[in-house]
C-alpha cells in the first residue's frame, strides 16, 4: 500500500534554533513570550550574526556589528554616484562658475572702495598738481608716512569721487553675485537629484537583497535591527548626502579660489592665512577620530532601540497578559539611555569641531588685519586690496569651519552606511539554477536520499535520513519538539540547503530546480498564520497567479469554511484587514490561510499544525476539506494532535532527526512503539485521570 524507505541513524540534538522548530512548539510568537516570561536574557554578543531568540531579545542582546572601515565605507557610498557621473561633470562646472564669480566679487567691490577713497583723497588735495607733486609736497610737510600709504590711492588732486564709476562697478558686483546665486541654485537642484536617485538606487539593492538573503540569515537577526538598516540608516545617508554633498564641493572650490586670489593680491597676506590650515586640520583630525566610533555606537544602539520596540509593539497583548510592563519599559529605558548616551557623545565630541574651527578663523582674522595694516602704512597695499583681502580671508576660513563642521554628519552618514554595506555584503543563498524551456507536468513524487543536515556545524541533527514518497499519498510527521519534523519541510521547499544526500521532485535533483519553480508547485498552510494589509479576497487571491475571478475565490471560501464568517461582515468579501489581522479571529485567519492555498491547487500540499486554532468542530470540517484538497495530491502533514491524522496513508515518527517508525494509524499502535505511547500520553492518560 505504501512505499517508504529509511535508513541510516541519527544523532540526538538539541534544538538548532530553525524557524520550524520554533513552530513546532506552538509558535514562534507564543514560544517567544513565554521566553520573556520567565525573564531569560539573550546570549552575549559576538561577531557575525547573533542567535535570535525572538521576544525574549528585550531582555537583552546585540545586532550585528563590524569593524570600523571609515575610508572604504566612505568610498563605497561615494560609488554609489558613478552612474551619475555626466550630470554630476554639469554640477561640478557650475559650482565652479558659481564660485569663480563669488570670489571675484570682493576683488570688484575692492576696486568701488577704491575710487571712493581715491575721489576723498583727490578733493582734498590742490588743484592743478599732478599725483607726484602733491605726495612730494606731503613729504616736505613732514607728512611722509601718510604720503606712503596715499601712494597705493589712485587719485587726481582737486577731483572728487566719480559716482558714475562707481556705479557701473557696483552694478558689476551685483550682476556677478546674481549670476554667482543662480548658479548655485541650478547645481543644489542637481545635487539634489543626483543624491535622490543614488539612494534610490540603494533601496532597490537593499529591497532586491532581502530576496536573495536565505531564511537562516534572518533566523539570526531581529526584525527590527534589519528594519533600522533598511529604513532609518538609508535615510541618515540620504540625509547626509543631500546636506554636505554639494556644501564640500562648493567648500572645496571657494578655498582654491580664494587662495588663488589671496597670492594674486599680496603672496605675504596669503602665507599668513596658511599658517592657520595646519592647526585646522589637526583640530578637525583629532576631534573626527573620536567622534567616528560614538556615531557606530549611535546607530547600533537606535537598531536595537528600534529592535526593541517592534518586538514590544507586535507581542504588546503577550506582554501585559504576562505582566511584564516594567521590564519592557526598564528595557527601553536601558536601550533609550545607551542611545541617548552615544547619541550625546557623538553630537558634542563633533560638534566642539565648530567653535574650533571659528577661534583658529578669529585668530587667522586678526593676523590679517594686522599684516595688512602694516603693508598700507608701508605704501604696499591700497586700502581696497586689504579690504578685498580681509573678505577673502573670512571666505576663506568660512567654507573651512562648513567642512568642519560637516564632520559630524559625514561620520554619522559613513556609519550608517556602513551598517547598510554590511547587509548587502551578507552571504547570499546558492544561485538558481537555469531554469527548463519545457514546461514539465509534476507527478508530486518526493524522494530524500541519504540526507543530511544540521543548523550548526558542531550539533548533528538529521543523518543519513532517506525516504520516498509516491504521488497522491499523504504523509504525516509526528514526533516530539525538535525532532526535525518541519525542517523536513524547510529542506524541501530549500529554505535550507541539506548538508549532504539530496532531495528530488519526479525523480529531478531540487537544487538543479530555479526555487521559484520548485515553490510553484508546493503550498502552504503554517500554524503561525499571516495576512497583509487588504481585503479578505486580496489574502484569499494571494496564492495564485495572475488575477483571479471572484467566483474563484468564493468557492475556494465555501471549501474551506471562510465563506460562513465573511458573509456575517458588513463588507464582506471586501472587508479590509491590517497586517497583523486584528479584526479577525486567529480560527479565522487560519481559515483564510488555508483559502489560499486551495485556491493555489499545488501539486504537493504542506500542512504544519494548520488546524492549531481553530475549534473542534470547525476542525472537523477543515479535515473534510482538506480530504477534498488533499485528494490527488501528495501532502505532508505535520501535527502534534494526533487525531487530524488517523487518515493518512503513511506516519512517520521522528526522533532525534531519524524516522524511527512508519505505517498506519492502526499499524503503529498495535505495535506499541514510539507512536502509541505518543498516543496514549495525549488519549488515554487524560481519559484515566478523568
Amino acid at each position: 500500500m505504501t512505499s517508504l524507505e529509511k535508513s541510516g541513524a541519527g544523532i540526538p540534538a538539541g534544538k538548532p534554533g530553525g524557524p520550524g522548530e520554533a513552530a513546532e512548539d506552538g509558535g514562534q510568537a507564543d514560544g517567544a513570550a513565554g521566553k520573556a516570561a520567565a525573564g531569560k536574557a539573550a546570549a552575549p554578543a559576538r561577531r557575525g550574526p547573533a542567535p535570535a531568540t525572538g521576544m525574549a531579545r528585550f531582555m537583552g542582546g546585540q545586532p550585528t556589528e563590524k569593524s570600523m572601515d571609515f575610508a572604504g565605507s566612505s568610498r563605497r557610498l561615494l560609488a554609489q554616484l558613478r552612474p551619475e557621473r555626466a550630470i554630476i561633470t554639469v554640477a561640478l562646472a557650475l559650482g565652479v562658475a558659481s564660485v569663480a564669480l563669488a570670489v571675484i566679487g570682493p576683488k570688484v567691490l575692492g576696486h568701488a572702495t577704491d575710487l571712493i577713497f581715491g575721489g576723498v583723497v583727490g578733493r582734498q588735495m590742490p588743484d592743478g598738481a599732478s599725483k607726484a607733486e602733491a605726495l612730494e609736497r606731503l613729504r616736505q610737510q613732514g607728512n611722509g608716512k601718510v604720503a606712503d600709504v596715499l601712494s597705493a590711492v589712485d587719485f587726481t588732486p582737486g577731483q572728487g569721487i566719480d559716482f558714475d564709476a562707481v556705479g557701473i562697478v557696483l552694478l558689476w558686483v551685483t550682476l556677478i553675485y546674481v549670476a554667482s546665486s543662480l548658479f548655485a541654485f541650478v547645481q543644489a537642484r542637481i545635487a539634489t537629484t543626483v543624491v535622490q536617485r543614488a539612494v534610490f538606487r540603494l533601496r532597490e539593492e537593499v529591497e532586491a537583497k532581502l530576496g536573495r538573503l536565505p531564511l537562516s540569515y534572518f533566523d539570526k537577526q531581529q526584525r527590527g535591527e534589519v528594519l533600522s538598516r533598511a529604513t532609518n540608516d538609508i535615510d541618515n545617508i540620504a540625509q547626509t548626502l543631500q546636506q554636505t554633498l554639494s556644501q564640500i564641493v562648493t567648500s572645496l572650490l571657494t578655498i582654491v579660489g580664494v587662495l588663488a586670489m589671496m597670492f594674486w593680491i599680496s603672496w605675504l597676506l596669503a602665507l599668513v592665512a596658511l599658517i592657520t590650515v595646519p592647526v585646522s586640520v589637526v583640530v578637525a583630525t583629532k576631534i573626527g577620530k573620536r567622534a567616528q566610533p560614538q556615531f557606530v555606537a549611535q546607530w547600533k544602539s537606535t537598531g536595537k532601540l528600534n529592535a526593541h520596540i517592534e518586538e514590544m509593539y507586535t507581542g504588546h497583548s503577550l506582554v501585559k497578559v504576562f505582566g511584564r510592563q516594567k521590564e519592557s519599559a526598564e528595557a527601553f529605558r536601558r536601550e533609550n539611555e545607551e542611545l541617548y548616551a552615544a547619541g550625546f557623545k557623538a553630537q558634542f565630541i563633533s560638534g566642539i569641531i565648530q567653535p574650533a574651527m571659528m577661534f583658529i578663523g578669529n585668530l587667522n582674522y586678526v593676523l590679517v588685519a594686522v599684516v595688512g595694516g602694516l603693508r598700507v602704512a608701508s605704501g604696499a597695499l591700497s586700502i581696497g586690496d586689504v579690504q578685498a583681502f580681509v573678505q577673502y580671508s573670512r571666505q576663506f576660513s568660512q567654507p573651512l569651519t562648513q567642512v568642519a563642521s560637516m564632520a559630524n554628519l559625514v561620520q554619522s552618514g559613513v556609519a550608517s552606511a556602513e551598517r547598510v554595506f554590511e547587509l548587502l555584503d551578507a552571504e547570499e543563498q546558492s544561485p538558481d539554477a537555469a531554469a527548463d524551456a519545457e514546461t514539465r507536468h509534476v507527478r508530486g513524487e518526493v524522494a530524500f536520499e541519504q540526507v543530511s543536515f544540521r543548523y550548526e556545524a558542531d550539533k548533528p541533527l538529521i543523518e543519513d535520513l532517506s525516504l520516498t514518497v509516491r504521488p497522491g499519498q499523504t504523509v504525516a510527521i509526528v514526533g516530539p519538539t525538535g525532532a526535525g519534523k518541519t525542517t523536513l519541510v524547510n529542506l524541501l521547499m530549500r529554505f535550507y540547503e541539506v548538508g549532504g544526500g539530496r532531495i528530488t521532485l519526479d525523480g529531478r535533483d531540487i537544487a538543479e530546480m530555479p526555487r521559484e519553480e520548485l515553490r510553484s508547485h508546493i503550498g502552504m498552510v503554517l500554524q503561525d498564520t499571516w495576512l497583509f494589509g487588504g481585503t479578505i479576497a486580496d489574502n484569499i487571491a494571494y496564492g495564485a497567479a495572475g488575477d483571479v475571478p471572484m467566483d474563484k475565490i468564493v468557492e475556494a471560501a465555501k471549501a474551506t469554511h471562510v465563506d460562513r464568517f465573511v458573509r456575517t461582515l458588513p463588507d464582506g468579501y471586501d472587508t479590509v484587514i491590517d497586517e497583523e489581522g486584528a479584526n479577525v479571529s486567529v480560527g479565522e485567519k487560519q481559515l483564510i490561510t488555508i483559502a489560499r492555498a486551495f485556491l493555489a491547487e499545488p501539486e504537493i500540499l504542506v500542512l504544519d499544525e494548520a488546524t492549531s486554532s481553530v475549534d473542534t468542530r470547525t476542525e472537523v470540517l477543515i479535515q473534510h476539506a482538506m480530504g477534498r484538497l488533499r485528494a490527488g495530491r501528495t501532502s505532508f502533514v505535520i501535527a502534534h494532535r494526533l487525531s487530524t491524522i488517523r487518515d493518512a496513508d503513511v506516519i512517520l515518527v521522528m526522533e532525534s532527526g531519524r524516522i524511527v517508525e512508519q505505517g498506519t494509524h492502526d499499524a503503529l499502535l498495535t505495535a506499541g512503539g514510539a507512536y502509541a505511547r505518543l498516543y496514549e500520553a495525549q488519549f488515554a492518560q487524560p481519559v484515566a485521570e478523568a
